[in-house]
């Protein structure tokens, strides 16, 4: 045993946030080791208040501290406008641009088959149904441009627009100030075939 058995569980327990490996879990832990405990003890508080608060949408399914969340129950929002969306941090993104106006709906994932997630995994059945209540004039399939996401927005697609739904993707192509030269094919694919008149 390197360290006492609460710095080995501390160090055990960053190693499994995502994207920390365990040379980063033990330079946090020993951070928050060295935090004034006022401090520390503030951030255990704000991570069990957000467990115990933080829950989905009953409409979106965004994560939300009231129910129905601040998007849904805006009468300013659109609700014939509906973007689907894989997660809520993907809601977040859309938000900074100001130029959506509708409301969303959260998936919390997308399909992919080698990791075991199917359909009945992700909150396409609740979509269904909120999209025969709402009847809305138009779905914006907004899924990320990976493998997972491009067969999710497919899928979506199927199901939907026979239903008689108008069913749209958002462009994918070149980032601003991007350079051809750097961008790779699948990407100049998708910035040809999102064209548009100027």
């Amino acid at each position: 045993m390197l360290y006492p058995e609460p710095i080995q569980d501390l160090v055990q327990e960053l190693a499994k946030l995502p994207g920390i490996g365990p040379k980063t879990a033990q330079r946090l832990a020993f951070f928050l080791l060295n935090m004034p405990k006022g401090e520390a003890e503030q951030l255990a508080q704000a991570i069990i208040q957000a467990r115990q608060r933080i829950r989905y949408c009953s409409e979106c399914f965004n994560f939300t501290d009231a129910d129905p969340c601040f998007i849904c129950k805006n009468p300013a929002r659109d609700a014939g406008w509906i973007m689907v969306v894989e997660h809520p941090k993907d809601v977040v993104a859309m938000e900074k641009t100001r130029e959506f106006k509708g409301r969303y709906h959260v998936l919390h994932g997308a399909i992919s088959p080698m990791e075991g997630i199917g359909p009945d995994e992700l909150k396409i059945r609740e979509l269904v149904t909120r999209l025969e209540r709402v009847n809305p004039k138009e779905i914006v399939l907004a899924t990320s441009s990976s493998l997972e996401g491009e067969a999710t927005a497919l899928y979506l697609a199927r199901l939907l627009k026979p239903m008689g739904f108008k069913v749209t993707r958002i462009a994918r192509g070149l980032p601003m100030g991007g350079d051809l030269d750097y961008t790779d094919e699948m990407t100049l694919t998708k910035a040809l075939e999102g064209r548009q008149d100027i």
